[in-house]
């Protein structure tokens, strides 16, 4: 488990502050992450990295010369949220055009897309490559589905060398678009993790037992069976790595260069790690490989968690050469970086001034007050039942639905006690709310909850009176913003099971003729019952689509923490 910290809701502030004194050489605190201390004299293609926290030396220990130019840092296993990759961003870009490269996970596909979007109004050029190299995801016939693990390294590394060695954008994305479709990973646990101030981990392996094929978030594997010897370990990865069906498109197993890659994932010391390449190396020699700079150690860990992976990296000649190219990073270092060519970066205040607030009306700054009491009683609310729904995310998911609702709910009550007294209408409140819903929680439903506030607020603005047509009309803007924004629909077993038919019910109703309160409450209800039914629904969306059958039975966590929502915010509705 997790020993050390202080208020475990600062703790990945805490760790990044500490991160940045302890590696000023390299990297500097900007909003959302870091950024590096020096940049090339010439201008080059800035890569930017990022995901979670809880993976060190993911993200921020791989900033640095030959490497990334800045990395955007979530919260524990959350996703950054827009505004902190726009920031990060913004912070290491220098006009060349920006490469963003992450962990195929919603959240950050979410997040990250939104950030690219946002920057390249302002006309800069901005790509993404997604990172898919955990071969247990998704079968080969789905790659663009598979999540990333440690084999993020690998793409990492290639576009930095790439934008070291003067690549233009269009280049750096097409070595980046190579290293990836050239990288094969997998992984096995032994021991869940346990996040700080957590009773128990998000999963649990039977003592005795392994299990195959896990996420680096606490989700659970594939498939368990029991430990192997170190020689049986290293004959599981480098047989299912070694599939025909896992070789890359242009490689070869006899007479093709690998850079294998033995990843620990938060526990298993490197002596372990030493044993079980001792046997994956002549495995792959004995299958007629050459090994090209094995790397042995922590490179994607998932905080405590006993687990192992092993990456393979089947290099070209260019592909090879920018694996090999100078690098220095907090966490990773080869060959020798050549200093006289880079500069200082100008120290920039990243702090942002407080905004003015927009004039607001009478009525609105009313309606905000309400507002700010139904997010006060949100966050109640999602500390009382925050280890109930992570003990159900934890059945398919990576247990942390809970966790995240509690960040995004306490910032977002946070920030609307602090607008209310500056005297904020129901709109410049909702969107500040949402922003810092989605900073905080990050993932998925941090992104996706803070939409909903945004375009709720929208839809309210700040001199209008905020009416019950007006809120309904917001509650479907939003549920069809969610929709457009995840792609999700009904049926997939996601949030919008119960969004739906709350937004529709609470239209319909008001219609009708009902009282808002009657039909809040009727839309709440509605809610309720479709969460309960997603328990009959296999996931099409979201980590837990990998793990399809044992979800079944089980309500999906992000429906059932909406339900829970509307029922309270009802309550306050009907105080008045």
């Amino acid at each position: 488990m997790t020993r050390l910290w202080n208020d475990p809701a600062s703790f990945a502030d805490e760790m990044v502050d500490g991160f940045v004194l302890a590696n000023g050489r390299w990297v500097r605190k900007v909003a959302g992450g870091v950024s590096r201390t020096t940049q090339s004299a010439d201008p080059e293609v800035a890569v930017v990295i990022g995901g979670g926290s809880g993976h060190y030396p993911a993200f921020g220990g791989l900033v640095g010369p030959g490497l990334a130019h800045g990395a955007a840092m979530g919260n524990l296993f959350a996703s950054p949220s827009a505004h902190q990759v726009e920031g990060v961003i913004r912070a290491s870009e220098r006009g060349q055009g920006v490469l963003l490269s992450f962990g195929n996970y919603a959240g950050d596909v979410l997040h990250f897309g939104a950030a690219q979007d946002a920057v390249r109004k302002d006309g800069i050029d901005c790509r993404t490559v997604v990172v898919t190299d955990d071969i247990f995801s998704a079968p080969p016939s789905e790659k663009e589905r598979r999540r990333g693990i440690a084999g993020d390294l690998t793409v990492f590394k290639a576009a930095g060398g790439a934008a070291a060695a003067g690549y233009g954008i269009d280049e750096v994305e097409r070595v980046a678009v190579a290293a990836n479709a050239r990288t094969r990973s997998m992984g096995v646990a032994f021991t869940g993790c346990t996040l700080p101030g957590a009773d128990d981990p998000l999963f649990t392996v039977p003592d005795g037992k392994m299990a195959i094929g896990l996420g680096i978030h606490g989700e659970p594997g594939i498939d368990i069976t029991k430990i192997p010897s170190a020689d049986g370990l290293a004959e599981l990865f480098v047989e299912r790595l070694l599939d025909p069906t896992e070789i890359p498109e242009g490689a070869t197993a006899r007479g093709g260069r690998v850079v294998p890659i033995l990843n620990g994932l938060g526990s298993v010391k490197n002596e372990e790690l030493y044993v079980v390449y001792a046997r994956i190396a002549e495995l792959l020699e004995g299958a007629g490989l050459t090994l090209v700079d094995p790397h042995v150690g922590e490179f994607c860990t998932s905080f405590d968690m006993a687990g192992v992976s092993l990456t393979l990296f089947w290099v070209d000649d260019e592909l090879e050469r920018l694996w090999l190219a100078p690098a220095e990073t907090p966490a990773f270092r080869t060959g020798s970086v050549d200093h006289a060519g880079l500069e200082a970066v100008s120290v920039r205040d990243d702090e942002a001034a407080e905004v003015e607030l927009p004039p607001s009306s009478e009525e609105s700054r009313r309606a905000a007050q309400v507002i700010c009491h139904a997010l006060e009683a949100m966050r109640d609310l999602i500390d009382s039942q925050a280890a109930e729904l992570g003990r159900i995310d934890a059945i398919a998911g990576d247990g942390d639905h809970g966790i995240g609702m509690r960040r995004g709910t306490v910032a977002a009550a946070e920030t609307a006690a602090s607008l209310v007294t500056r005297g904020a209408g129901a709109e410049s409140l909702l969107a500040r709310c949402g922003d810092a819903w989605s900073d905080r929680a990050g993932g998925t439903s941090g992104a996706i909850w803070g939409l909903i506030l945004r375009t709720l607020g929208a839809h309210l603005g700040d001199t209008e009176s905020t009416t019950p047509a007006s809120l309904a009309s917001g509650i479907v803007a939003a549920k069809t913003a969610v929709m457009d924004y995840g792609k999700a629909k009904v049926g997939d077993k996601t949030m919008v099971d119960a969004l739906v038919p709350f937004a529709d019910t609470l239209a319909a109703r008001l219609d009708a003729g009902e009282t808002l309160a009657d039909a809040w409450r009727h839309a709440a209800f509605a809610a309720a019952e479709a969460a309960e039914a997603t328990a009959d629904l296999l996931p099409a969306m979201g980590r837990a689509r990998s793990h399809g059958a044992k979800s079944l039975g089980t309500p999906d966590p992000g429906a059932v923490s909406l339900a829970l929502i509307a029922d309270r915010v009802h309550a306050v509705l009907v105080a008045g």
